[in-house]
């Protein structure tokens, strides 16, 4: 318990630690990588759904499409530069970074897809970038972990086993009720999906994070069982999201799917991180309250890139003028979910 008074001053930006400089500038160059990728595999997805079933109606042809791959290999490479973050810095500042991610498929998505970036989600990237900054420098520093076995101790504490078991229970629930029902039209369901399972994916990835950085260290966490199970979740976690990410991204704008993933993705984890790592454990009332600000102002900023879509369809002639479904349907406009167009005609 002698680390828990390590944070006392996390506050004062000349107490970042080295190791929460090293997972800060991993967590900047997964966001580089990250926010490329969506673009990437969108193109490889209009480029596939152009000659085959789409992604959002359930067909698998993307996996032929090497623009696809790409895009996919960029991920890979944002995700394990990701992966090294968290064996460095606690969730709490690593996983709000993503942000900037959001930044660069918002501005790759206006300069390459041609879907618009209004003036206010340019503001809407600002407060991101201003929100991300304090976090960093407000951030707890890493836990000091002995062996997996407490890591495996923390996970199986009865909170991190009740948050587990509501959110399979939640994933459940939407893949077999909702997503058949309004996984076309409801952003919500596939976003959900990914956002859900992620939280508990990125505490397998942290904590087998840490169990390779203690063996590179000298002290093999290999041997244990507990290790293993970390890394079987982990991969169970990335394909399930990776899946429904590929149908929101085909379905759903990417300026749209990109800002409610990080803010639920990001909200969801943080809670986990809390419960079974215990983050804010050692920091005082105004460094918790600093950090949840912060995170508010990247929230205020996703939110913001959210509308902007919203401010260029109103301002458009062919909404103003009220002839909108025959025009927008045959328009190629990926903000309008795939069922949907298939009704309104």
């Amino acid at each position: 318990m002698g680390s828990s008074q390590q944070p006392t001053s996390f506050g004062d930006p000349q107490e970042i630690s080295s190791d929460n400089v090293k997972g800060l500038c991993l967590a900047i160059s997964s966001s580089l990588f990250i926010g490329s990728s969506f673009i990437i595999k969108k193109k490889g997805l209009q480029k596939a759904g152009a000659s085959g079933v789409r992604a959002g109606a359930g067909g698998y042809s993307y996996l032929l499409e090497p623009l696809w791959w790409a895009g996919m290999i960029t991920m890979i490479v944002g995700e394990i530069a990701n992966f090294a973050a968290y064996a460095f810095a606690p969730a709490v500042l690593v996983t709000p970074l993503g942000a900037l991610s959001i930044i660069i498929s918002a501005a790759l998505a206006h300069m390459i897809l041609g879907e618009k970036l209004h003036i206010f989600g340019m503001v809407g990237c600002v407060l991101c970038i201003v929100g991300s900054t304090t976090i960093c420098l407000h951030a707890p520093q890493e836990r000091q972990i002995e062996s997996v076995k407490e890591l495996w101790d923390l996970a199986t504490e009865p909170a991190f086993l009740l948050y587990a078991t509501l959110v399979i229970v939640a994933v459940v629930i939407i893949i077999v009720q909702y997503i058949p029902k309004y996984g076309q039209t409801h952003i919500i369901a596939y976003i959900g999906v990914c956002s859900l399972v992620g939280s508990i994916g990125v505490m397998s990835v942290r904590a087998l994070g840490i169990a390779l950085k203690l063996t590179f260290s000298g002290m093999n966490q290999l041997l244990y069982p507990q290790t293993w199970v970390f890394a079987v979740v982990m991969a169970t976690c990335v394909f399930t999201q990776m899946n429904y990410l590929n149908k929101a991204l085909d379905t759903f704008n990417t300026a749209l799917v990109s800002p409610i993933y990080y803010v639920m993705f990001t909200s969801l984890t943080i809670v986990a991180s809390v419960i079974m790592f215990k983050d804010w454990s050692g920091q005082t009332a105004i460094q918790i309250i600093t950090e949840l600000c912060a995170f508010v102002t990247i929230l205020s900023g996703t939110f913001l890139l959210h509308k902007t879509k919203d401010l260029v369809d109103v301002s458009s002639p062919s909404v103003c003028m009220r002839y909108p479904k025959h025009d927008e349907e045959e328009s190629d406009q990926e903000g309008i979910p795939l069922k949907h167009r298939e009704t309104m005609r």
